[in-house]
């Protein structure tokens, strides 16, 4: 096959035999939000590029480096979104639905694109659940993401494979000076950091905080701490958000390192990682972004939220055996026909079925073949009953019904009992 009918590497299909999991997965998150009160949004792909210039922070990597960026024939350069946070802003500035103090809790989800090495885990066209919050200044709402979450690691019986790591940015002031303890810091010692730390140093010196390069890190052992720079008001904040998390039972570590990638982050941040990837550890993020609406042109809007990786978590439902069993069985119950007159039977008795059990899985195969091909594509189906129509079951009005997982014995069900008879063994278990 040609190049140009393959895939864009690091753009991947999600095929049939995939998209159950990943269904699940949303749905489960989806019910969780719905819950708490959160209602969803939902934004383009494609912004201007400018708004992310002046969001994310034009000395990030995503900017200079990772950002899909194209001219369109209006000449307006539009770059295929790398985040949602930004999009989210633009479009309750753009609507008002934030003005006059209103509160929104909105969530959202789709793809976003950045152009970076692929591995498992990290692609150039990825999925996130997002979330944020607008006109919540107080802990509480910090927590309440937090907790949100931590429940989600439960019904997913992920919760011994995480970690939360917490930290505090401050105000811009205060990490203003904590910026300026650094540089002074680390430029003393500019001959031992990697190149990669040295190009951060003057562009944006936080970000050497969580460089990989272990000689970089030893020397950041002795560097300033954030904590010793913050203000009183960030100080009392975030020891709100940890007194609210001990209330709970939320376990989590201090992490003085941990800084986020783009500049818009103030006063909270938080990662939730694992150690079951490999090296790609950090399966949810976010934080607080108090100033981020009034540098996008409105008016100040205290902000907060996150967003998680789908494939990674997918990815690590499927390493640690948390794969729910009935997601692997395409349809519940298969019906079997043979004949002419059969099979018209099976149309309109598999619709009675349905409209009685509009939940039931149910797979009509008339007129696909003989008696044994037919229950060669139930089993491979994975359908947990084949319904079986043929001539002599038209005659008496009855289905015969065959289990086809486990024990059991083929019975004749009468075709004004079969719904019921399907709530009891389906539906109900």
């Amino acid at each position: 096959m040609s190049k140009s009918l393959q895939a864009i590497r690091g753009m991947n299909d999600i095929l049939p035999e995939q998209t159950p999991l990943w269904r699940y997965f949303e749905g489960t998150v989806a019910r969780l939000l719905d819950n708490y009160g959160y209602r969803q949004i939902r934004m383009p792909i494609v912004e201007f590029t400018e708004l992310f210039k002046r969001s994310i922070g034009e000395v990030t990597d995503i900017v200079e480096k990772e950002m899909y960026t194209f001219d369109d024939r209006n000449g307006d350069s539009l770059t295929l979104r790398p985040e949602g946070t930004a999009a989210c802003v633009r479009a309750v500035l753009e609507h008002g639905i934030t003005g006059g103090g209103q509160v929104q809790k909105l969530w959202y989800v789709g793809p976003m694109f950045r152009h970076e090495r692929p591995q498992k885990g990290r692609y150039r066209q990825f999925h996130q659940i997002g979330l944020e919050v607008f006109n919540l200044e107080g802990p509480d709402i910090d927590a309440e993401l937090i907790v949100m979450t931590w429940r989600l690691w439960g019904e997913l019986g992920l919760r011994d494979a995480v970690k939360l790591e917490l930290n505090s940015l401050g105000t811009s002031e205060s990490r203003g000076r904590y910026r300026e303890a650094l540089v002074e810091f680390l430029s003393a010692h500019l001959d031992k950091l990697d190149e990669d730390s040295q190009r951060r140093l003057k562009t944006n010196p936080l970000r050497v905080l969580d460089t990989k390069n272990a000689e970089t890190q030893a020397i950041l052992a002795d560097a300033p701490k954030m904590a010793d720079y913050l203000d009183d008001e960030s100080r009392a904040h975030f020891e709100g958000l940890k007194a609210r998390l001990d209330a709970v039972g939320i376990p989590y570590v201090i992490n003085p390192k941990l800084v986020r990638g783009l500049d818009y982050y103030s006063k909270t941040v938080f990662e939730w990682v694992t150690d079951k990837l490999g090296a790609q550890g950090t399966v949810c993020a976010g934080g607080r972004y108090d100033g981020l609406v009034e540098q996008m042109g409105g008016k100040p809007t205290p902000g907060v939220g996150f967003a998680m990786g789908i494939e990674r978590l997918v990815l690590m439902l499927e390493a640690l055996d948390k794969v729910p069993e009935e997601l692997s069985r395409q349809v519940d119950v298969y019906l079997c026909a043979f004949g002419e007159a059969a099979e018209l039977a099976a149309l309109s008795l598999s619709e009675r079925i349905r409209d009685q059990l509009p939940n039931l899985r149910l797979q009509i195969n008339a007129g696909a073949g003989s008696f044994k091909s037919q229950f060669k594509k139930a089993d491979k189906s994975g359908a947990l009953y084949a319904l079986i129509l043929g001539d002599d079951e038209l005659a008496q009005q009855v289905v015969g019904f065959k289990p086809l997982r486990g024990q059991g014995e083929q019975q004749s069900i009468a075709w004004d009992a079969l719904a019921a008879h399907l709530a009891t063994c389906v539906v109900q278990g």
